[in-house]
């Protein structure tokens, strides 16, 4: 029988000296965030930029050289993805590390099976899987996805808690033309398995923190801001803060999420639903009474001049949420500190 090599290269940073090993087909971020280093990354797929590094010595593989997450000035001075690069060989790099990039669950790759979804909305689907062992993760985090006959990992928030028994449930918006979500939604089965490799993120709860809560989502952002609302209602959170929940959606028949908050203790006494839509009136759709226009300026209606004293969690489109912390930090002077979201392309 023939053995499987497993591959193996050592990567050093400056400064600092750290030293670690990239196995198998680990890109260069995972292989260093799984040894517990604190390597700065947002989307872990080639869109945000936050990994960049400068290599000093050897070679590697660079997946996707025209990752948006990189600009011309970037090309021009020989920087790289962590996220989409492998090492060829031993190699040198030059990156400032951070200790708020630690993982304080440092990531595995699992093989999932999937158990069963169900519809949320029109064009969105909770897909739910198991795992042998507990499902580690923090509230907030999301997971890399290697599902058969997808060329690359895809990232995909978790909706719900970490737990036990290893269930992972991701609440995913079908793209047109989507190679990921076609296979997802048309050709998954029950008991069929793909790989599951996380945790990342950094925009997790914060259960220290004793200020009132605001999750914004967008879009299939909501899946990550449901399980903030979950995770905090869990941990208690929520007997001596509030939290408030804004729900941005183009059409009426895109909102969602107020079927999980009403399950949480505390629904519409300290957690409040906030519903937001930009399109209202589209041919087809239901009456619609409630708030109109941009999520933004919704959450600036509604908590005005306080928007200081809240912790802010929020996931959604780039725009939505380029826009949204513009307002918090530059017209509301909100500290960064108390702002957490990963940005994603």
């Amino acid at each position: 029988m023939n053995e499987i090599v497993m591959t193996q290269t050592r990567i050093t940073t400056e400064p600092g000296n750290h030293a670690f090993d990239q196995l198998g087909k680990d890109t260069v971020l995972r292989a260093a965030l799984r040894a517990g280093l604190g390597f700065p990354y947002e989307c872990n797929s080639g869109g945000c930029g936050s990994c960049k590094f400068e290599l000093l010595a050897g070679e590697v593989e660079n997946l996707w050289p025209q990752a948006p997450g990189l600009t011309e000035r970037d090309h021009r001075r020989g920087l790289l993805l962590a996220c989409q690069c492998t090492a060829s060989t031993d190699i040198r790099i030059k990156v400032r590390t951070t200790p708020e990039c630690e993982p304080v669950i440092k990531p595995q790759r699992r093989c999932a099976r999937f158990a069963a979804a169900n519809d949320i909305t029109h064009d969105i689907r909770e897909f739910r899987f198991v795992t042998e062992g507990g499902a580690d993760f923090l509230a907030g985090q999301y997971a890399m996805l290697a599902i058969p006959g997808v060329s690359t990992p895809r990232a995909y928030s978790m909706s719900n808690v970490g737990n036990s028994q290893g269930e992972w449930h991701f609440q995913i918006r079908r793209v047109a033309h989507g190679v990921a979500t076609d296979k997802l939604f048309h050709h998954l089965h029950a008991g069929d398995e793909i790989e599951i490799d996380g945790p990342y993120g950094l925009a997790y709860l914060r259960p220290e923190v004793t200020r009132d809560i605001v999750c914004v989502a967008g879009g299939s952002g909501l899946a990550p801001m449901v399980s903030i609302a979950r995770g905090a209602a869990q941990s208690g959170m929520l007997k001596t803060r509030q939290l408030h929940f804004f729900y941005g959606g183009r059409t009426p028949r895109d909102i969602c999420g107020e079927t999980f908050l009403r399950e949480l203790p505390g629904y519409g006494d300290r957690i409040h639903f906030h519903p937001v839509v930009s399109l209202p009136g589209q041919e087809g759709d239901s009456p619609w009474s409630g708030e109109t226009g941009f999520v933004h300026d919704a959450v600036r209606r509604s908590l005005g001049d306080g928007l200081p004293n809240f912790e802010f969690y929020f996931a959604g489109p780039p725009p939505m949420t380029q826009t949204l912390q513009e307002m918090l930090m530059v017209d509301h002077q909100v500290p960064f500190e108390q702002i957490h979201f990963d940005r994603f392309f």
